[in-house]
């Protein structure tokens, strides 16, 4: 299916980026930036964005990884009122 008709991107295209992306480093947080780079794109009209997050939304490899879940509610708790210890 076709996602984005301006850079002619389609979910196995967004699919595909995810998935090398999250290979080549397990550590990354994934943005749809990141998807237009690896892809060698930009966005264009931006129409396409939320139909684009959709797509990401359903790639297996999307996810945070699990040791850099919580890390600003963390770093939040270590605060207390105006930002001072």
């Amino acid at each position: 299916m076709i996602v984005c008709h301006c850079m002619n991107i389609t979910d196995h295209d967004i699919h595909a980026a995810i998935d090398w992306m999250r290979a080549s480093d397990s550590d990354t947080i994934i943005t749809p930036r990141k998807v237009y780079r690896a892809l060698g794109k930009a966005a264009d009209c931006g129409g396409c964005i939320s139909l684009f997050v959709d797509v990401m939304r359903k790639n297996d490899n999307l996810g945070v990884p699990m040791h850099l879940r919580g890390l600003r509610r963390a770093a939040t708790q270590e605060t207390t009122h105006e930002g001072r210890r």
